[in-house]
């Protein structure tokens, strides 16, 4: 082994704002906050994901290559119906071409603005 998976870190054009989105969507907490960098941990206490502030971010579009995806994080629910308006309601957006009968939604968290 080289090493160890520490963090996970996004970049984005406002961390405090991003960091509330996945603090409510995975019950995460604030381990630390600088305003431009903010670390969540899980229950025990381990950092789990980062968000850092990018002033010229350009957000991903879904399925435009000019314009792809950097990352994606895999959430897994009990129940997709009860849990998509909870999801909605923080402010996650459902995209286009998301397959829904497969047992899988495709969402962009609250960081996807558009951007020229």
């Amino acid at each position: 082994m080289i090493g160890r998976l520490y963090t996970v870190v996004i970049d984005c054009p406002d961390p405090g704002e991003l960091a509330g989105f996945y603090e409510k969507l995975l019950s995460l907490s604030r381990q630390e906050d600088t305003g431009d960098f903010v670390v969540l941990q899980n229950a025990e206490g381990a950092p789990v994901v980062a968000f850092q502030r990018v002033d010229d971010f350009r957000a991903p579009r879904w399925t435009d290559s000019a314009r792809p995806q950097q990352m994606h994080i895999d959430v897994m629910v009990a129940d997709l119906d009860t849990a998509e308006p909870q999801v909605l309601a923080l402010g996650a957006t459902l995209l286009d071409g998301s397959d829904k009968p497969i047992g899988y939604r495709v969402y962009e968290d609250p960081s996807a603005i558009p951007s020229a």
